[in-house]
């Protein structure tokens, strides 16, 4: 999920499911209890699941909505939540059907229906918004409802459906409340999800409270929460230190995790082994500077990785030299294998052998929003040290910035990523594929007939063969380039509870698990 969107940890394989079953949330008691005030620097971008592809909105999409499968703690396998089961029919993974729970009621009162589960899915494909979801789903052919029963058909064998049912971009919207073709307006909500909105002002705060119609896998019982947003990591951080919130989620500044003990007992620390990265995307439509590799593989010639984790992520992070990142099935050093050093000969080499004038301009668009505007002028400077680029800076807000990258207005720019599943696949389909979420007009063939390939096994870790092809041809093509990896970071006061659920690799942003002590 782009960033400002998961994070998994060690590989695919099943860890053991967690046992679910139905609870009724929340006595009145709980629902009146004292807030919990989580801060953020994410933004949300729409309320709507089909418009939004990021994780301050997912975040709140976690919660409020329900999908058909969701995420325990600990797990990476997906176990039903608004439906009873769900399940591949046949051996051939194009045809998966799931049968929904009873009893669901969207804040109208109306009972969920299959129905509603289509239109969902079939929305979000409709309205194919351009900072939308609808990527996720591009092996979904049709979608059936019969009864309680919905049927997915997909257009090739795509083992990894199953975690693309329990994203945020299979939210269930109430039919009624939402319109086919088009995203819905203002600030109102209507879910299934643990908790209802009250309340939201957009870039201020969204205000959560238990939903007692609640019936799904969420056994726990929820505390009322207020998300708070914060224009920039260094607001998050005066918030934090003033204790005008309870819990720091995403993205305190590097300075100020690097300087906390685990020792404090004024504060808890959560660390995920997460795959938030961070990569240089560079647009390769015809026309563009970059449209050469040549130019692009000079480009990553001049990346100094050890240099930007250092001096703008103070150690925070570990330098990215693959498509995957570490912790994946398929991981492997495709990029230091191609690239093992900033060599600026070997750059310059490159565009005198393939006739280019320098310096090339290039734009270098980035998002305003945590430390992303230090890193942009760290890469302005490795760029243009030794007189081959021209770099010309453009930040932007982050839901500007979302639009104009997708409508080609920058030569390249960086660009967070947090996977919406745990899988590689969502590091190669969505990050490379023809049609990927970069919005940088790259496609190959061969790199589309290796991305249908990997998704064929339901055994994952026999794509792993595909998936280090992969980055092999990543690395030569150079559509994008990958600079750093971080682990995930929740914070909260001494007296909260359950910090070490919030974000754990599953793209589930659980603020039912946060308690009072």
């Amino acid at each position: 999920m782009r960033s400002v969107r998961v994070r998994i940890l060690a590989t695919v394989l099943v860890l053991g499911v967690v046992g679910v079953g139905a609870w009724q949330l929340m006595p009145d008691a709980e629902a009146d209890a004292k807030p919990i005030v989580v801060g953020t620097s994410d933004v949300v971008t729409s309320l709507d699941p089909a418009g939004a592809y990021d994780a301050g909105s997912w975040a709140v999409f976690s919660n409020v909505f329900q999908t058909l499968t969701t995420y325990q703690p600990g797990s990476t396998q997906p176990v039903p939540d608004a439906a009873e089961e769900c399940g591949f029919n046949g051996d051939d993974a194009k045809v998966y059907v799931c049968e929904l729970r009873e009893g669901l009621r969207f804040p109208s009162g109306r009972e969920m229906t299959a129905e509603d589960v289509k239109f969902s899915f079939e929305r979000v494909l409709k309205i194919d918004s351009e900072v939308g979801p609808a990527s996720l789903f591009s092996t979904l052919r049709s979608v059936e409802a019969d009864g309680r029963e919905v049927t997915f058909r997909l257009s090739s064998a795509d083992a990894t459906f199953p975690f693309k049912v329990a994203t945020g971009a299979a939210s269930i919207v109430d039919s009624e409340a939402y319109p086919a073709d088009e995203l819905r307006g203002g600030t109102g909500v209507d879910g299934t999800g643990p908790y209802r909105l009250t309340s939201y002002e957009e870039g201020e705060e969204a205000v959560l409270v238990p939903n007692p119609d609640y019936r799904g896998a969420v056994e726990d019982r929820a505390t009322p929460v207020t998300l708070r947003y914060f224009t920039d990591s260094a607001a998050l951080d005066e918030a934090w230190k003033n204790r005008a919130i309870d819990v720091a989620s995403r993205e305190l500044p590097p300075e100020t995790l690097a300087g906390m003990s685990p020792a404090d007992p004024d504060h808890r620390i959560s660390e995920s082994d997460g795959s938030s990265t961070n990569n240089l995307v560079l647009d390769v439509r015809p026309g563009t500077p970059l449209a050469d590799p040549s130019v692009r593989r000079a480009m990553a010639w001049l990346i100094d990785r050890d240099k930007i984790a250092a001096t703008v992520l103070d150690g925070t992070v570990e330098p990215l030299y693959s498509l995957i990142p570490a912790g994946f099935t398929g991981h492997n050093t495709a990029f230091f294998d191609a690239f093992p050093e900033r060599d600026s000969d070997k750059a310059r080499e490159l565009l005198e052998r393939a006739g280019v004038r320098t310096p090339v301009p290039v734009s270098l668009g980035f998002p305003r929003i945590g430390t992303r505007e230090k890193e942009a002028y760290e890469l302005k400077e490795q760029l243009e040290a030794e007189g081959l680029f021209l770099v010309k800076l453009e930040g932007r807000e982050w839901n500007a910035f979302q639009k104009d990258y997708a409508k080609g207005e920058f030569d390249a720019y960086t660009l967070g990523w947090i996977a919406d599943y745990p899988d590689p696949d969502n590091f190669s389909a969505a990050l490379i594929g023809t049609g990927n979420s970069m919005k940088n007009g790259f496609g190959d063939k061969r790199i589309d007939e290796l991305i249908l390939r990997s998704q064929s096994f339901g055994d994952r870790t026999r794509a792993v063969r595909t998936f280090e092809e992969l980055q092999k041809l990543t690395a030569e093509k150079v559509p994008m380039i990958p600079l750093w990896q971080r682990k995930e970071y929740t914070v909260t006061s001494k007296d909260v509870g359950g910090g070490q659920f919030l974000n754990d690799g599953t793209g589930v942003f659980r603020l039912w698990r946060l308690g009072w002590l």
